[in-house]
């Protein structure tokens, strides 16, 4: 792709993106994201397929702003329960300006067949991305997680983060502050959870909750 055809392709997404944040996913169509972007609309199918391709777009550069605001968060935090409750807000602080169309964009990607859904092939990269954001607050904790539970940590993680998020889309308090509630209340539990990974008698427990993890997750 030449330097000019990567600077319409970058035109397009940043038009899509801000038409997704100020009137949502359903009101945003690919004839209105050419229009505002002064190009055709065949030129713009050219870049991106459809909206969801854009909804694509929108994954990962959430996830890149997500990375940033959490590297800085965790600055100077150590212990792996302030380092999950920095990252989790940070992802919070984040997805904030699409809250209004959240709902949107949730009956889009729930569907199993959806290309958006986070768990769809499409996603793979937004879907690392993320990983790699909970992965960096698992590796950098001292003390460090459970060796047992270490390598599975990131993605049980995620995991909770995606059910976190579609709290947060139905959540209509002030600044969605009983999300912010549940992630100060919920940060707790999983740090006094994995406490109990190191005494011995729990180890069959969690050798089988590991493997019931991983044979789903398969």
């Amino acid at each position: 792709m030449t330097a000019k055809s990567e600077q319409t392709r970058q035109l397009v997404a940043d038009v899509a993106l801000r038409m997704f944040r100020e009137i949502g996913f359903e009101k945003t169509t690919m004839r209105a994201i050419a229009a505002e972007a002064g190009i055709s609309v065949g030129n713009a199918y050219y870049y991106f397929a459809s909206k969801d391709d854009l909804v694509q777009e929108l994954y990962v550069q959430v996830q890149a702003e997500h990375a940033a605001k959490a590297d800085e968060a965790l600055e100077g935090l150590t212990d792996l329960g302030s380092r999950l409750k920095a990252t989790l807000h940070a992802g919070l602080d984040v997805m904030a300006p699409y809250h209004r169309f959240g709902a949107d964009f949730a009956a889009t990607a729930i569907r199993p067949t959806s290309p958006v859904n986070p768990f769809a092939g499409e996603s793979t990269a937004a879907r690392e991305a993320s990983l790699g954001i909970f992965r960096a607050a698992v590796e950098g904790a001292s003390p460090p997680a459970p060796k047992k539970l270490r390598a599975d940590l990131p993605e049980l993680l995620w995991l909770g983060y995606m059910g976190i998020a579609l709290f947060w889309v139905y959540d209509t308090s002030e600044g969605q502050g009983r999300t912010r509630k549940l992630v100060d209340g919920v940060v707790p539990l999983i740090s006094r959870g994995l406490s109990l990974a190191r005494i011995p008698g729990v180890n069959k427990v969690l050798d089988d909750v590991l493997s019931l993890s991983r044979s789903i997750r398969g």
